[in-house]
């Protein structure tokens, strides 16, 4: 079915402008305590990132849920895999996020848990977008929600992503931690300094509501990298807004992508045997990621761009381990959703059961040139996609590179954006044709 509200990643906008809405926002809890909470003394908990807009949205999902007669759980700021492990450890009928992960601040969005820590089903998805469309009626006075604060929340989640680890220690380890200002900001770095690391440096880790994303995170990666080699740091680990997601610095101050963390979970699991089913990435991984693991005869498979198609991907393998180049990570032999912080701690654990620095460890994946190119468009990306003058360059680029590389258009799932990627073992072919093609989608949308 056509959906309405929901995307690739729950629902998210810009605040104050439909659907992130206030009074939406009390329809959505509504609608989600309807199909949800269909059991007497059902509960939900929420929690939310740092964003100030995250304040109106939790007391309009509670005032919804309430009016449909669920008790709602109130976590506070905690990221968005605290969540997912909390509604099960609390029993929880469902589980909310309020966040836009990695967006700016004057974005926000609502995502959903089921009761065993994973993402919400299409169909239950599409039964609240019908309970949207429906009269609001509040249950019986008696019959209300109550709600009520979770104020161990965070240290619940510390000791849940220190048991993910085992029984070693980050004993010797120099860490540099990014917080991007969001979710992860107390709870980041307490989890590695509880294990032993020294934690020599903390960034972004004062949230105002504002500046969430803003100059530091897993998206801008500067501060983090020259931290690193001003503090002579064994590792750098930097989240996204709600922590679902972690890129890493090496020792040299070197980015490693989602790809390069991909693959040394996946060296690591093989050596010692834990590696189960393929290794799923998206259509945006590096095309030396697939190779590197073809050096080891470790099979890889690609699916559509989203941390949803990868986790059914793996569901439908019996596969562990998937993730995007992004820093979405999934290990689903340690926790049900993508996780920056065990995501972190996984890769620390290699490292040191192999004795390798992370830049050793990732040297045998050589990356192909890759160049993204995100074209702001308006009106339907998916449309524009279909445009004649489109379809001919891509054909073109296409033949241009044959067997050297490839190309990949794609509509953002959370933004108004196509997106242009293209990776070819020539990087300046690869800048010219992935230059040449966003000109085009400029053209086509009438944007100079």
């Amino acid at each position: 079915m056509t959906r309405q509200y929901f995307g690739t990643d729950g629902i998210r906008g810009r605040v104050g402008q439909s659907p992130m809405t206030a009074d939406f926002a009390v329809r959505l809890g509504w609608a989600a305590g309807r199909v949800l909470g269909r059991t007497p003394g059902a509960r939900v908990v929420i929690g939310k990132d740092t964003r100030r807009s995250g304040y109106l949205f939790e007391s309009a999902l509670e005032a919804g849920l309430s009016s449909a007669g669920v008790e709602v759980l109130l976590l506070g700021p905690i990221p968005t895999p605290a969540v997912a492990y909390l509604t099960r450890a609390l029993r929880a009928e469902a589980g909310i996020v309020i966040s836009a992960s990695h967006n700016p601040h004057e974005d926000n969005g609502v995502k959903f848990f089921g009761p065993h820590g994973g993402k919400l089903s299409d169909a239950i998805e599409g039964e609240i977008e019908h309970c949207l469309s429906l009269p609001m009626e509040t249950v019986p006075p008696e019959q209300l929600g109550l709600a009520r604060r979770i104020d161990d929340a965070p240290g619940r989640y510390i000791e849940y992503c220190k048991a993910t680890f085992g029984d070693g220690t980050l004993d010797g380890l120099r860490l540099v931690v990014d917080c991007g200002h969001g979710a992860a900001y107390r709870v980041g770095p307490a989890i590695f300094d509880e294990l032993g690391a020294d934690v020599v440096e903390v960034i972004g880790a004062e949230p105002d509501g504002f500046n969430i994303n803003r100059g530091c995170g897993s998206t801008q990666l500067d501060a983090l990298q020259a931290a690193v080699r001003r503090q002579r740091a064994d590792v750098g680990i930097a989240f996204d807004g709600d922590a679902d997601r972690c890129l890493m610095v090496d020792a040299r101050g070197e980015v490693v992508d989602g790809d390069q963390i991909l693959y040394a979970l996946a060296r690591g699991r093989h050596a010692s045997g834990e590696l189960r089913g393929p290794v799923v990435g998206t259509l945006m991984s590096n095309l030396g990621l697939e190779q590197a693991l073809a050096a080891l005869s470790i099979p890889f498979e690609r699916v559509a761009v989203g941390d949803r198609h990868v986790l059914e991907r793996l569901q439908a393998v019996g596969g562990t381990l998937g993730g995007e180049t992004s820093g979405h990570t999934l290990c689903l032999d340690k926790t049900t959703t993508g996780d920056g912080c065990v995501t972190a701690l996984q890769v620390l654990a290699v490292m040191l059961r192999h004795g390798q620095p992370l830049d050793v460890l990732v040297a045998d994946m050589v990356k192909c040139p890759q160049v993204l190119i995100n074209v702001p468009v308006t009106g339907n990306a998916r449309e524009l996609m279909q445009h004649p003058q489109l379809q001919d360059a891509a054909a073109a680029a296409t033949a241009r590179l044959g067997k050297r590389g490839r190309l990949l258009l794609r509509p953002s799932g959370t933004e108004p954006l196509l997106r242009v990627m293209v990776e070819a073992e020539d990087a300046e072919e690869t800048r010219q044709v992935a230059s040449q093609l966003a000109d085009v989608v400029r053209r086509v949308a009438g944007i100079r």
